[in-house]
């Protein structure tokens, strides 16, 4: 008779236990093909539960084929592969990854979910639940639901000189899933000129989709012309209004160029990401590539993850005309990504002023913990070996020292005495394509007082690794 401890169980049902415990017999062949299974009756008995639990048991193991019934014979083991016995133990419990705890990550700063409005979004769901009904049930149109679009529309009229029609544009579930669209839209014949040093996560994307990238070097004033025509990309992925990581706007004139290289060759595009354009703490925000385009050949791609919350995966690319009906006729099929629940929220919260307010109120306190980073750096005893550029616009800015150690040293120094760091050169995708000595300060959320003791870390590596700052003490 087969004898079962049903107390072990755990927080499995009963049933299961039972299924599991026959099963792993069948498999350690302690149970033989063709032998007969007792009775579900006595098996009951036996194992002091409910009939209903041997007969569900049975019922699982035959249904998987590890066993078969014979009519008014009862049940009987498959022949199925076995394996060699084991030990029978509790599921082994999946032991939790240990982290590593930074006196100050300088790479990441804050969760960027500072000031995010609760109950204002609290509100605007239950408005959704009530008022939406049924609309919530039903799949939303593969590229957004109409009420989120339309919301957007109006948005980048008002705020970004964008003149675009609901239908060009899609929503999805974060700029990675639109660059995979991208990619599928254009082809993967194309070579996307990616910029260098850049968001290579970008590059990384686009390889794994298929395609071939190239490096696109970047100056002071964005995108290089002279490398991008040496790159022989068709496709150019670019950030002319903030670039990442550098921080370079690019100027009308190039911006202009980069329109007409576009436009030289069929099949040319420009991808405009305009990833953080809502924080711009000096004069009016930069007009956008997409705006002063009139050959309908930039692809704008903006996200709300930046400006509300990382989970928040909505973000949206405005195609041009040309390529509106080619996407509903090659990616049309798709479904939507972004749950409706979430689309009819946010496209509240774009019509009623929602997010208006939270991106104003939000610069301001960035603004605010911006330069308070920045003053605590330049009144510390590392001031006076570095500068601070591209500080006007974003969520980080650059900190160039005085020094002579290299990146790596620098780093691994600093990691050893918890600190991390983020340099210019971690985003070069050639070797020599970004400068030394650049931190990379992600500013949100930093913690001021840690801020001045990795600060003070920091100098004293130096002083130890760096001749300048010899006797400077």
């Amino acid at each position: 008779m087969l004898t079962y401890d049903l107390d072990r169980r755990g927080k499995l049902a009963r049933y299961d236990y039972l299924y599991r415990c026959i099963r792993e017999d069948i498999l350690a062949g302690r149970l033989t093909a063709g032998e007969k299974l007792p009775s579900k009756r006595s098996l009951a008995s036996h194992l002091q539960t409910a009939v209903i639990t041997v007969e569900n048991a049975y019922a699982q193991l035959e249904a998987e084929g590890y066993l078969y019934t014979r009519e008014k014979r009862g049940y009987y083991v498959a022949d199925v592969e076995r394996h060699p016995a084991a030990p029978r133990r509790a599921p082994a419990q999946s032991a939790p990854q240990p982290q590593r705890s930074w006196l100050l990550d300088l790479s990441s700063g804050g969760s960027g979910t500072e000031g995010f409005p609760f109950s204002v979004w609290a509100k605007l769901m239950r408005r959704v639940l009530s008022e939406e009904g049924e609309a919530l049930l039903r799949a939303t149109p593969p590229n957004g639901a109409d009420a989120l679009r339309k919301a957007i529309a109006q948005h980048l009229y008002r705020f970004r000189g964008i003149s675009a029609a609901p239908e060009q544009i899609v929503v999805g579930a974060g700029t990675e899933y639109l660059y995979n669209l991208i990619v599928q839209l254009l082809g993967r014949e194309a070579v996307y000129g990616v910029e260098d040093p850049g968001y290579s996560k970008a590059a990384r994307i686009y390889a794994l989709g298929g395609a071939r990238t190239a490096p696109v070097l970047v100056d002071e004033g964005g995108v290089s012309l002279k490398s991008l025509e040496m790159s022989g990309a068709q496709i150019l992925h670019t950030s002319p209004n903030h670039q990442f990581p550098t921080g370079a706007v690019t100027p009308i004139g190039r911006r202009q160029s980069l329109l007409r290289w576009a436009e030289a060759r069929e099949g040319r595009y420009i991808i405009e990401d305009d990833y953080d354009s809502e924080f711009r703490f000096t004069l009016r925000p930069i007009p956008t590539l997409q705006s002063i385009d009139r050959a309908g050949r930039v692809i704008y791609v903006n996200t709300f993850s930046r400006a509300l919350a990382p989970s928040l995966r909505i973000s949206y690319m405005v195609l041009p005309k040309s390529l509106t009906e080619r996407y509903r006729a090659q990616l049309g099929f798709y479904s939507s990504t972004v749950p409706a629940m979430e689309q009819y929220t946010l496209a509240r919260f774009l019509d009623e002023g929602y997010f208006e307010a939270h991106i104003n109120r939000m610069r301001k306190s960035y603004r605010a913990q911006r330069d308070a980073v920045i003053d605590t750096i330049l009144q510390s005893p590392l001031g006076e070996h570095c500068r601070v550029s591209g500080e006007d616009a974003g969520l980080h800015f650059l900190l160039t020292i005085d020094t002579k150690c290299t990146d790596h040293v620098l780093r691994t120094d600093a990691e050893g005495r918890s600190v991390r760091l983020s340099f210019l050169s971690d985003f070069a995708l050639r070797p020599g394509s970004a400068p030394q000595h650049t931190l990379v300060i992600h500013y949100p959320g930093i913690d001021l007082e840690r801020l001045r003791s990795a600060l003070s870390i920091l100098e004293a590596l130096l002083y130890f690794r760096d001749w300048k700052y010899k006797g400077k003490k």
